[in-house]
């Protein structure tokens, strides 16, 4: 077994690399020898840059349509390749294609804003910004699909690119928003296929975790307001009894809710605040109550508004108050696509082995790369960030989250092998001559 290159934390065994890349049962479109030689050779001189990036951006994290520092350092490395990035038109988040534009194009995402907690780590780059954290690896999506776009930048300035990569760097995944303005702003036009990687505390570094179909969940915002004349309690007969009523709505509503669609989709309303009234003997005006419908179905999600409105209308009706429903969408579900997760399962096979593609569970957490997948075909994947035996507890979204650092090196190793793939394979649909995309 080979080992990659520098940039180990001190006192972890590096990860073990397979020597030789198992064939795929059709025929190699590249030669992935060469391409792991290559690979290893880029990581043993720029590992340790590509973790000095990545801590940068941890010492420096910025919140959803303010990464403007974060903006400037990834321009100014793709610059520094020779590359000709563009910022979007908001001022924040970063487009920049790589090889020719006569061939398939694939797209690489990574989301570049940080969440508002405080850093709770004890390490030299904890973040300088109070009440501001990379505390979901956002850093580390970055800095993986900057080092795979310099890499690849040389290859397509050897002629050995097979078609066009397009670098998404995406601000306000935490918002959300980013990605709608990332498609605005036309990074998917022309793309055939987009592929993404998200950090997991749960999977060991060398590990990456996949699954075809639904990954992660829509996540949508609800706010319902109900209405009455109001009155004494002793009379609730004479006015309509808007707190029944509103917990009426807050217990049926959920129920009726799950009978009204393939329990399959998954789809649930879970209220998080309730309110309602001021004493204990007068019948209020007007409560609200307001909550989170997720959902690991597209058919579903797109239904739910309709179905919701309906159900209110008719709870609130049985008990003679009025009640509006403003319903906020947030991001459709990410679903796989079974071809593009079969790519980075390859990939993964011959850049790291055969145990490393682990099965992943579905998550009813939001992701914005759900926009995307609605647009154009590809995958989500799970890259494992926790050491290998190690005892810590990390888990996302808290102010203790970090990463063993060699997840970086394996992140560029698989998204390299990944967009490979899907260079060659959309060649091979579109009839183009197949060779080795990586010289010896």
């Amino acid at each position: 077994m080979t080992q990659p290159g520098p940039g180990v934390m001190p006192g972890l065994e590096p990860v073990a690399v397979a020597d030789e890349p198992r064939p795929r049962e059709e025929g190699a479109s590249w030669n992935g020898a060469a391409l792991h030689t290559q690979l290893e050779a880029f990581l043993a001189r720029e590992n340790q840059k590509l973790i000095d990036f990545r801590r940068d951006l941890h010492m420096h994290p910025e919140l959803g349509y303010a990464e403007h520092r974060t903006t400037q350092q990834i321009v100014r490395e793709l610059t520094a390749a020779g590359l000709h990035p563009r910022v979007l038109p908001k001022g924040t988040g970063v487009i920049c294609d790589i090889g020719p534009a006569d061939g398939p194009t694939v797209a690489l995402r990574a989301d570049i804003d940080a969440l508002p907690l405080m850093d709770e780590k004890d390490v030299p780059y904890r973040s300088t910004v109070p009440g501001v954290a990379h505390a979901c690896g956002h850093d580390v999506h970055t800095t993986i699909v900057l080092g795979t776009g310099l890499f690849l930048a040389q290859q397509a300035a050897a002629g050995l690119l097979p078609g066009r990569v397009r670098l998404l760097f995406q601000p306000a995944e935490e918002h959300p928003g980013g990605a709608l303005d990332v498609m605005a702003a036309g990074g998917l036009a022309g793309v055939d296929r987009v592929f993404a990687l998200h950090c997991d505390p749960r999977i060991e570094v060398g590990q990456l975790g996949l699954r075809a179909g639904p990954i992660t969940a829509a996540c949508d915002k609800v706010y319902v307001k109900v209405t009455g004349p109001g009155g004494h309690t002793a009379r609730p007969h004479l006015t309509a009894d808007l707190v029944y009523a509103l917990a009426k709505i807050v217990t049926e509503l959920p129920a009726a809710l799950s009978r009204r669609v393939d329990p399959r989709s998954s789809l649930s309303l879970v209220w998080g605040r309730v309110a309602a009234g001021s004493v204990a003997n007068a019948i209020p005006d007007d409560g609200i109550a307001e909550g989170t419908v997720r959902c690991l179905d597209d058919e579903a999600w797109h239904k739910a508004p309709e179905m919701m409105k309906a159900l209110l209308d008719s709870v609130a009706a049985a008990y003679d108050v009025e009640a509006s429903l403003e319903y906020v969408r947030g991001v459709p579900p990410t679903v796989n696509d079974p071809d593009s997760v079969q790519m980075f399962r390859d990939a993964a096979t011959r850049m790291l082995g055969e145990d490393a593609p682990v099965p992943t569970p579905q998550s009813l957490g939001g992701e914005d790369f759900g926009w995307y997948l609605e647009s154009i075909p590809g995958a989500l994947a799970r890259l494992g960030v926790r050491t290998p035996g190690s005892a810590e507890e990390y888990d996302l979204h808290r102010g203790d989250f970090d990463v063993d650092e060699r997840c970086i090196g394996v992140g560029v190793r698989v998204l390299t092998a990944t967009a490979l793939t899907a260079l060659w394979e959309g060649r091979r649909s579109t009839g183009a001559e197949v060779g080795d995309a990586v010289s010896a």
